[in-house]
Order: structure tokens, then sequence, then C-alpha cells
């Protein structure tokens, strides 16, 4: 067995202890902002924040990347004090997770849109699948719901026309082949490849664990209109989303060193698109409306 780097010690132990808080409804954090440095919560390796944070030495920030393995966790830390800005998450997911927990998160800025594919380890193609067929599909509503609107466009299935951003199984209306959907947490569908005929995996997961995003049967287009509510992007707190130093962050990714990195880890699958931050926040609300319908 290899020996855990300190980053994932480090990592690990915030993650045990962010969960002990949130059993605990605790509103204390663990230690506020200390100074310049800025913490930023990242699911899993976020290389591109290794390379911001050394370009942030130069504008006299300490940029410190905190690793979650778990999505529910980078929101609750960041609401409660324990990091200054997350980037792991699209609009639709921050709508979903600011209404259910009851927190004022708000988008300082868009990094990537990437898109969200269909894998198997037992089919080379769409039209392999039988009849019948075990598809698994992330569990929370924000990507279950872009999940089944994939296997919509690949015709897989077919949807209420007003099924909106947060589908569930119970909106299909057609399913010719009978596939069998089974959401399970996003972080655990590249192991259900195994037993399942085919799963909806998130990029950044996909990556994980080591599969090539050029595989997938079918995967959405990151550059449609339809896209713009699954924009990744750094969020802070409401009350903090004008910090100057934030604004620094937000110029530094989208300069050269961290975009070439995004293009290298992403296999060129992240594109970046840069929206004013209003245009963001405007678009997180007519989200938010929806899911309050």
């Amino acid at each position: 067995m290899s020996a855990e780097s300190p980053r994932r010690r480090t990592a690990l132990a915030l993650t045990t202890a962010l969960t002990a808080l949130a059993l605990l409804a605790s509103g204390c954090g663990l230690g506020g902002s200390d100074g310049k440095r800025i913490r930023v919560g990242v699911s899993g390796d976020s290389p591109e924040w290794e390379v911001l944070a050394k370009e942030a030495k130069k504008e006299g920030l300490t940029v410190e990347p905190v690793v979650f393995d778990d999505y529910s966790l980078p929101n609750k830390a960041l609401a409660a004090g324990d990091i200054e800005l997350n980037a792991f998450q699209h609009l639709v997911f921050l709508a979903q997770s600011n209404t259910e927990n009851k927190t004022d998160i708000a988008p300082i800025a868009a990094t990537t849109v990437v898109p969200l594919g269909l894998y198997s380890s037992r089919h080379k193609q769409l039209t392999d699948l039988p009849e019948g067929a075990e598809v698994t599909l992330p569990n929370d509503p924000a990507n279950q719901g872009r999940g089944l609107r994939v296997l919509e466009q690949a015709k897989v299935i077919e949807l209420k026309k007003d099924a909106g951003l947060f589908a569930t199984p119970d909106d299909i209306t057609s399913n010719p082949k009978h596939i069998k959907l089974t959401p399970v947490n996003a972080q655990q569908t590249p192991r259900t490849l195994k037993d399942a005929d085919a799963a909806i995996i998130n990029d950044g997961v996909a990556q994980l664990a080591g599969i090539d995003a050029k595989s997938a049967l079918f995967k959405d287009d990151p550059t449609s209109p339809q896209s713009v509510p699954y924009l990744n992007v750094i969020a802070a707190r409401a009350d903090r989303k004008d910090d100057p130093d934030f604004e620094k962050i937000v110029k530094l990714y989208a300069s050269k060193p961290v975009q070439d990195e995004v293009r290298r880890t992403s296999n060129g699958t992240a594109h970046h698109i840069e929206l004013p931050a209003a245009e963001l926040r405007a678009e997180l609300g007519r989200i938010r409306e929806q899911l309050a319908r």
C-alpha cells in the first residue's frame, strides 16, 4: 500500500471534521480566513488550481486548494466559513444546494462547461444496448435531471415536455427498450460499469477513474445554449462576492497557464466560458424558480 500524501491526509481530515459539524448542525467554522490566504474547495484532483496557486503568489495571495470527496460538503464548508471559495459545481447543482440547505452562495465567475457522457465497458456503441439493459446515473436531482436529458438526446428514452432541469424517472413517457435506471452516488458511477450495461458519468469523475472521454457511447454538447445551466462556477458567500482578492483569482483562472492546464487535464473536453457574474446570478435565479415549481 502506498503512503498517503500530506494533502490527501489533510483533505480526509477536513472532510471528516466537516461531516461531524454537519451532523451537529454547528455554525462554528474551523478557523476562518487567515489574511491573504484563500482556501478553495475542489472535488478530486484539480491540477489547474495548483497552477493557479503558483500564479497567485505573484499577486501576493496564498491560494490553498482543499480537496473534498463528497459533493455535499464544499457548499457546507463555504457557508460555515471553513473555506473562502469553491469551484466544483454547475449552476443547477448550486441552485439545488442553496434551496435544500437554505444558504446564500453566489457564483462570481464561470470556469468551464464539460460534456456529460454515457459509458459502457460491455458495449461498443449505443445501438448495442440490449432490451432491459441496466443504466446507472447520478442520484442527486441536478445531475440526475441532466443524465435523463442525455438519454433523451441519445433517443434511449423520451421525457415529458415540461419535465424541466430536475426531471426524474417518473417523467419518462417512452422507454422502448425497457431500460432499467438505477440512481447511485455520482462518485460511484464508474464502479457500476463492472455490473451495469452502461452508466452516466460526470466528466471529472470519469477522469479520476481513468475513463477516456472519447470512449463515451454518447455525450451532450457542452457548447449548446442548453448547457448554460451546467456552467461550472467559482462560488463565494453572497456577502463576500465582491471581494477584490476574489476578482484577482477570477482573472488568474482565465490566464493562459491555468487554461493550458485545464485543456491538458480534460483531454480537451472542458470549454472555458466567460460570462459576467450578474448574468450567472440571473441564470441561478431562473433555475431556482424552476426548482420551486
